[in-house]
């Protein structure tokens, strides 16, 4: 059981998302300031970029769990799969380390701390071979436990995290094809504690059978209740429970009308609904947006889950049940 949850850096989508809408790059996956500036000297921006056919991660690795974990829940709603790329491995696992030798969580790095590779995840990706006008941005966090696990459960019980984060769930719904995971492994008082990056890469344009939810209908497992998210979800105090991303197409854009969600005693919650359009940190981009209830919800659980609003003006509706899991985000 865990000891602290560390905070989940915040994801910083908006400059990517205007490159991938307009088509090309300099850009950066950060919005604290421009890559071009702060790219490393020397990094190179090829045109092109190889995906691995197969992962190059460990038998047993935290990499390797993370990796298939996030394709299995991306995939059982429709998301399409990712891909392990090699430049962006090693952007994230110098990331990784970075948090750990200067004990912080965050997006970005300081120039003048040990392990710099690059301010924003973009200046990272290209500084490690990843092309520029492909973009890259990314989630960094990690936690401090008390119990001693496998790699494979640290890495899936990250993933679980980012996933009940109403900022980070970004990564199990956005249309990319390429991600990198970094892990390193320390001590804090005497007790297990994982820093950790994952890198996204190359939004893609087109989604069938949008909008499309996660989670959806048979979704098990999920965390029943989130917390440490930087920045904080409004309206929550305290940790709140699984969030419902609602996803379009790249040039969507999702309006969030009604939301609730229904345990099997009849108790229903009123959902909290937030779209670009209502975003007080300017985080989620116009085909993204998310319900979730203000509050834990129960473990091990069966919801019904109904959703409603507009994609560009037309409505749609979503109705399904997920069951939560005893995971706690």
């Amino acid at each position: 059981m865990k000891k602290n949850i560390s905070t989940l850096t915040a994801i910083s989508f908006a400059a990517v998302l205007a490159l991938a809408a307009c088509g090309g790059g300099g850009g950066g996956g950060d919005s604290s300031g421009s890559s071009s500036a702060s790219s490393p000297t020397g990094a190179s921006a090829p045109s092109a970029v190889t995906n691995l056919t197969t992962p190059q991660y460990a038998t047993g690795s935290f990499q390797l769990a993370a990796f298939n974990l996030l394709n299995q829940q991306r995939q059982q709603c429709g998301f399409s799969a990712v891909a392990d790329n090699a430049s962006l491995d090693t952007a994230a696992q110098a990331h990784a380390q970075y948090q750990a030798t200067n004990n912080v969580f965050s997006d970005t790095e300081i120039a003048s701390n040990a392990g710099f590779t690059g301010v924003t995840y973009d200046d990272r990706a290209v500084a490690a071979g990843y092309p520029r006008n492909l973009s890259a941005s990314g989630v960094s966090g990690g936690y401090y436990t008390t119990a001693t696990l496998t790699p494979s459960q640290y890495g899936q019980q990250l993933v679980y995290d980012w996933l009940s984060g109403v900022y980070h769930i970004a990564i199990g719904v956005w249309p990319i094809t390429a991600v990198g995971i970094g892990e390193v492994s320390t001590t804090f008082n005497g007790f297990p504690a994982i820093w950790s990056s994952l890198n996204m890469g190359n939004l893609q344009g087109k989604t069938s059978g949008t909008p499309l939810t996660f989670p959806c209908q048979g979704t098990t497992g999920v965390a029943y209740s989130a917390g440490g998210e930087s920045p904080t979800p409004p309206n929550t105090s305290g940790n709140w429970g699984t969030p419902v991303a609602v996803v379009g197409n790249l040039a969507d854009t999702i309006v969030l009308q009604s939301g609730t969600m229904t345990d099997t005693s009849g108790h229903v919650i009123v959902l909290q609904l937030l779209d670009s359009a209502n975003d007080p940190n300017k985080i989620l981009p116009a085909f993204e947006g998310v319900a979730y209830p203000s509050a834990p919800l129960t473990p091990n659980t069966v919801y019904a889950v109904s959703v409603s609003g507009t994609v560009n003006g037309t409505a749609f509706s979503r109705n399904f049940t997920f069951t939560t899991g005893n995971i706690v985000g």
